[in-house]
């Protein structure tokens, strides 16, 4: 019944028109209120105290313009008035009790700031009340004055602590809708309380203000409540502004980071960088509606123990397709409106883990082939003798070595020949038994490691490998791939992993000697040789500066005038424990380990030196092997000793083999054009054992042919090799370019090369090769008659 009464009164004696101009106002009085509250709330000290009063005129103000234009609209139907002094009080109680209750609201305890608004309304009400003079005697409905009281107070309980919120929206809109319902159910239940009995009797007093007064007064009061809201409205679009300022400046911050960036309370996101939204997939303002439990599987008291801490931790996050992203995650403690927050950092861990797993793969595998690597491959290696020690057990190590990959990578490129290693990469792994391990030692070398019981079985995994090598190469441009393979068994060959593989490689070396394209098993003399083999090595790279390298000196002769014209140089090795080494021992084997470059080096600057000193200024002739014509500085080292020796550059003369022709046609001829540009000679030597002889003839400025002593021996009595030299010396004579024959150790075959009009000779029947000193007669004489014959010497070939 009190219920519909409430309800009858605000529908029959009020004007609804006033009462939506009471409900404007109050709406901008709570707006109002809250705002300035919340501003006040941010402030220091002194200006929060300034604020609060500015809050506390508005709200007061408000809430009392409220009321009496609601009162306004209250029709009752008999003549009303209102005391002057009354109404006053009415707003110093609205303006004072409000206010405290806001200053309670912004310490610690806003719901009880609410309670307290609330009944500050109600104070401002009824006094409103009892300003209110009628023709008629009033009275009141207690249990609905207490209804009204209690309504406001809890309305005015709710909105408060909902008003101090972090959240802007919600601390706007919800406080504001639930301060509206304080002050409006409160003043409408009070209303629907008060009982007018209409008594002739009772006059207005008149001291009482009119109510078309009240309405100017209220008029004023609304214009007030305007001002202050507009103002509270500036402020708060201020407030906004710089807010927005400083999110967008801290938000360029924090997105400028490497890192992901969130800021949080103990169980939300309140603002993240677009890394870390970029991180896991999602949009930046969805991070805020995933609670932190679940995006960082942490609890609020794990926050703070790691806050503490101040070390970083790993973790998953989860990102939008469900998947777990690793993360590192450091978290520290801050301080916002006054409540404890956090500030974690989140760095994806997804590149280094990536580049840590290709990190280990790179020190375990090739990373061309996918091979297992040398070090991985030494320890497979080391792990397995150790095993196979323990069982009795055999194993088998296979080195393998491609056959002509230095040509084919010279001919199709470095590209074609990756392509060709990553071929046979695929091929050794795809021949692979269970237990077997395949490796790439470097460059063209790889390796098997497998379980044998016999060298049979070592045998058959040779020649699986082979077969397979054989068929990677079917589609390749280098055609099919030869091999060589050498084998090493454990125990039969070795006890240990480093001989084991020293071994095998024995082995690999002398099947690639034998160029059977095969495999070889290991055996101990192949050890002894290489061993040798390598020792020698050593002793040729070190002969020169040892002494042990002497130069011998063969005469040249002119056929017609029988006159010496110049020298060859011949160089010699004395090896110390070995006695004379023959030069066509020991200069294939400098070529081919390298030796030969430092070596010529020092016959050049020997013999150029010596020859500069001669009296009689008779040519001298350096043989030149491959490696040294193709020496990017030969032409370079030939200048400079020439002009440190001071010998004239025509009576040098360098001899070259046509098998160094044919090696790099275009960098031998570029070569021999420099060196003829330094004024020294060119000879063909041994003409007619290599390739391709007359168009070598035209294409190189060649000043002198040499024919083969294979050609010259026997020449009086051997049909064949007669017609060979007329050749020779036919094509010489067509070309312009002098003939010198060598080998000529008999009477006999000097009257064949005389007869047929020869421009020189060389052999023994000349002179055999000597120090110069024996030759002492020649360098000091003008004019040099042929030599008497020399004493006997085994036959030698000449060497550079």
């Amino acid at each position: 019944m009190r219920m519909l009464k409430v309800v009858g009164c605000f529908v029959d004696q009020h004007n609804y028109g006033l009462v939506a101009l009471a409900a404007v106002i109050c709406a901008v009085s709570a707006l109002a209120a809250i705002r300035l509250m919340r501003y006040a709330a941010a402030r220091s000290d002194g200006a929060r105290r300034i604020w609060l009063a500015v809050a506390s005129l508005a709200t007061g103000v408000g809430v009392w313009a409220t009321h009496f234009i609601a009162m306004l609209a209250f029709e009752p139907g008999v003549p009303t008035g209102y005391d002057v002094s009354v109404t006053a009080l009415s707003l110093v109680f609205a303006i004072f009790l409000t206010g405290f209750g806001l200053w309670i609201a912004i310490g610690p305890r806003p719901a009880l700031g609410g309670a307290v608004f609330g009944a500050g309304v109600a104070v401002m009400h009824f006094t409103g009340m009892a300003a209110f003079k009628t023709q008629g005697a009033l009275s009141w409905d207690a249990p609905l004055v207490l209804a009204a009281i209690g309504l406001g107070a809890l309305f005015g309980a709710l909105a408060l602590p909902v008003a101090r919120s972090t959240s802007p929206t919600k601390a706007h809109l919800g406080g504001a809708l639930l301060l509206i319902l304080a002050i409006c159910s409160l003043h409408f239940t009070a209303m629907g309380a008060v009982v007018i009995a209409p008594d002739p009797r009772i006059a207005v007093p008149a001291t009482a203000l009119p109510t078309r007064w009240l309405a100017v007064v209220v008029a004023i009061a609304a214009f007030g409540i305007l001002v202050l809201g507009f103002a509270a409205l500036l402020l708060d679009m201020r407030e906004r502004r710089k807010l927005l300022l400083e999110r967008q400046r801290l938000q360029s911050l924090a997105n400028a980071s490497a890192e992901g960036l969130l800021i949080c309370n103990a169980r939300r996101i309140l603002h993240a960088n677009d890394n870390l939204a970029h991180m896991l997939g999602l949009e930046t303002p969805e991070l805020a509606r995933i609670p932190l439990a679940e995006l960082l599987h942490l609890r609020p008291e794990d926050l703070a123990t790691h806050a503490a801490s101040s070390a970083p931790f790993r973790t998953d996050l989860r990102d939008r397709s469900g998947g777990a992203v690793p993360v590192e995650i450091y978290v520290r403690p801050i301080e916002l409106s006054q409540q404890p927050h956090f500030a974690i950092a989140v760095r994806d861990l997804r590149a280094q883990i990536a580049a840590e797993a290709e990190i280990r793969k790179l020190a375990l595998f090739d990373s061309l082939t996918g091979l297992l690597n040398r070090s991985s491959f030494n320890q497979q290696v080391e792990d397995a003798v150790l095993a196979a020690s323990a069982m009795t057990a055999k194993l088998a190590v296979l080195c393998i070595d491609l056959d002509r990959f230095k040509q084919i990578n010279d001919l199709f490129g470095h590209a074609a020949g990756d392509d060709l290693l990553r071929s046979v990469g695929r091929a050794l792994s795809g021949s692979l038994l269970e237990g077997e391990i395949a490796a790439r030692l470097g460059g063209d070398e790889f390796a098997i490691l497998a379980p044998v019981d016999h060298a049979v079985s070592a045998g058959a995994v040779a020649e699986r490998v082979l077969r397979a090598l054989s068929q990677a190469g079917g589609d390749h441009q280098a055609g099919v791939v030869r091999a060589s393979v050498g084998v090493a068994i454990f125990p039969d060959d070795a006890y240990d992993r480093p001989s084991l593989l020293h071994n095998a490689d024995v082995a690999l070396y002398r099947a690639k000697a034998e160029q059977l394209g095969g495999y070889r098993f290991f055996e101990q003399t192949m050890s002894e040789e290489l061993n040798d083999r390598r020792q020698t090595e050593h002793d040729l790279r070190h002969a020169a500066d040892r002494g042990e390298l002497y130069v011998v000196y063969q005469p040249q002769a002119s056929v017609a005038s029988s006159s010496i014209v110049g020298f060859e140089a011949l160089v010699r090795w004395r090896r110390p424990g070995h006695g004379q080494m023959s030069p066509s021992t020991f200069i294939p084997l400098a070529e081919e380990c390298g030796a030969i470059l430092p070596i010529g080096e020092w016959v050049l600057r020997s013999v150029c030196r010596e020859a500069a000193g001669w009296p009689n200024p008779l040519s001298v002739a350096v043989n030149v092997s491959a490696v040294q014509l193709h020496a990017p500085n030969f032409v370079a080292l030939v200048h400079t000793v020439l002009f440190e020796s001071g010998l004239p550059p025509q009576r040098l003369e360098i001899e070259i083999t046509e098998t160094a022709l044919v090696r790099d046609f275009t960098r031998t001829l570029a070569t021999l054009r420099q060196l003829k540009a330094l004024g020294v000679r060119i000879a063909m030597d041994d003409f007619g054992t290599g390739y391709s002889s007359l168009s070598n003839l035209r294409a190189f400025p060649f000043d002198k042919i040499k024919i083969d002593r294979s050609f010259v021996t026997a020449v009086d009595s051997n049909q064949q090799a007669a017609a060979i030299v007329r050749s020779v010396l036919g094509l010489g004579r067509g070309l312009g370019l002098p003939v010198m024959a060598e080998g000529v150790e008999t009477e006999a075959e000097m009257q064949f090369l005389q007869l047929e009009a020869c421009d020189g000779a060389q052999g023994y029947l000349l002179g055999r090769p000597a120090p110069i000193d024996q030759f002492a007669h020649l360098t000091r004489a003008n004019d040099v008659r042929l030599l008497s014959h020399a004493e006997d010497e085994p036959r030698e070939q000449p060497a550079a």
